[in-house]
């Protein structure tokens, strides 16, 4: 799968030693807790690859059928570009026209601004603010979760607007 400036490609083993030094940043993994590399490999786990230069920008996740939970990992030198957003809006798209995905569902800690704000930029709606009881709480942990999600509905819906603000109507 391809967005204007990345390829976005199943992880596979080969990637594993990018995983780890993506996961081995601490600003990166700040409002996430470690898991083994080895679950994210596999065909809902996609590494981000940028066109331009050939390097590993991260991951992203695009997991289930009718609703399919999104998810990125960025290294931090790639932070601010716009990458988020961009694999983000193609998964998104991908998944609501050519799967059965209804809803898109996301989550992050509510402190995360950065990737709430990513979040938003795809169309996905504050939906609640929850409280996990972590056995070795994360810092800001306790300001809770939160969930975003949007629907095919109010995609469809977004993409006809911008269909008539573009004067495509």
């Amino acid at each position: 799968m391809e967005t204007r400036r990345l390829t976005l490609r199943p992880l596979t083993g080969a990637d594993a030693d990018e995983l780890r030094a993506l996961h081995a940043d601490p600003e990166v993994m700040r409002f996430l807790d470690p898991a083994p590399v080895e679950r994210y490999l596999g065909a809902s786990f996609r590494a981000a690859i940028e066109k331009e230069t050939g390097r590993f920008v991260g991951w992203f996740e695009f997991t289930g059928t009718e609703v399919a939970e999104l998810g990125y990992r960025l290294h931090r030198e790639f932070w601010g570009r716009g990458y988020a957003t961009e694999g983000a809006l193609a998964l998104i798209e991908r998944g609501f026209t050519t799967g059965d995905v209804q809803r898109v569902v996301a989550t992050t800690m509510f402190v995360n601004a950065h990737s709430r704000r990513v979040m938003e930029k795809c169309g996905l709606r504050h939906v609640r603010t929850f409280h996990v009881d972590f056995p070795d709480p994360l810092p800001g942990s306790e300001h809770g979760e939160v969930e975003y999600a949007l629907t095919r509905q109010e995609w469809q819906r977004a993409q006809g607007e911008r269909h008539v603000a573009d004067g495509n109507s």
